[in-house]
C-alpha cells in the first residue's frame, strides 16, 4: 500500500491522490486500503516512518555503537541518507511538502514533529560525539545540524523536480558534500 500511494504521490502529487486509487494500484479492495489508513494524511504519515524516521533510526543505533571516527561515521551516515532520499523514493514526500505545503499545512507540521526532529536529534547525537572525542573545531551546540543534510534534501528535489540527470554524479556530489562537511567541522587533530 505505501508503495502504490509514493508511486501515486509522485505522479499526481498529494490533493489528486484519492485512497481509492491507492487501493486500486495496490491491486486490492477499496475497503482493505482502509483497515491501514483512515485518510491520506495517514499513508503520507506511514511514509514518512518508513522511508524517513526508519533510516534516521537505523543512523542512530550505528552512532551509538560505531568505534571509528566522526570522519568515518559522517561518510556512512551521509552516504546511507543518500541512498534513500536520492535512489529511494524519500524524495517525494519533500517535493509533496514544498509543492503542497501550503494547501497542507498538516503534512509540513507532521513532517516537522517526526521527521525532522528525528533526523536534528540524530545529527545533534554525532556532533555531541564528535565534540566529546575531541574532533570538532567548535562546540556541537553551535552547529546547526540543518547544515550537514541541507545538500542532500537540495539533491533529492532537484532530482524529483529535474529529474536524476540534473546533478550529476551522485557519488562525486557525496564526495564533494563530505569535503565540506568535514573540513568545516573537524579540527585539525581529528584523524582525517
Amino acid at each position: 500500500i505505501l508503495e502504490a500511494g509514493l508511486a501515486l504521490f509522485a505522479e499526481r502529487g498529494f490533493a489528486a491522490t484519492r485512497l481509492d486509487d491507492v487501493a486500486k494500484r495496490a491491486g486490492i479492495a477499496k475497503g482493505t486500503v482502509y483497515l491501514y489508513f483512515s485518510s491520506k494524511e495517514s499513508l503520507f504519515e506511514a511514509a514518512l516512518k518508513d522511508r524517513m524516521v526508519s533510516t534516521m533510526e537505523g543512523v542512530g543505533e550505528l552512532t551509538a555503537s560505531f568505534a571509528g571516527s566522526t570522519e568515518e561515521l559522517l561518510r556512512l551516515v551521509l552516504a546511507r541518507i543518500y541512498g534513500q532520499m536520492i535512489e529511494g523514493d524519500a524524495g517525494v514526500l519533500l517535493r509533496i511538502l514544498i509543492g503542497e505545503g501550503d494547501r497542507f499545512p498538516d503534512l509540513v507540521k507532521m513532517y516537522r514533529e517526526i521527521a525532522l526532529a528525528k533526523g536534528m536529534a540524530t545529527m545533534k547525537s554525532i556532533l555531541k560525539r564528535a565534540e566529546a572525542r575531541g574532533e570538532l573545531r567548535v562546540a556541537a551546540d553551535d552547529i546547526d545540524p540543518r547544515m550537514i543534510v541541507a545538500p542532500i534534501a537540495i539533491l533529492a528535489i532537484g532530482g524529483k523536480v529535474f529529474g536524476a540527470q540534473s546533478h550529476g554524479d551522485r557519488d562525486a556530489f557525496l564526495e564533494r558534500h563530505l569535503d565540506l562537511v568535514l573540513r568545516g567541522l573537524l579540527s585539525a587533530n581529528a584523524e582525517r
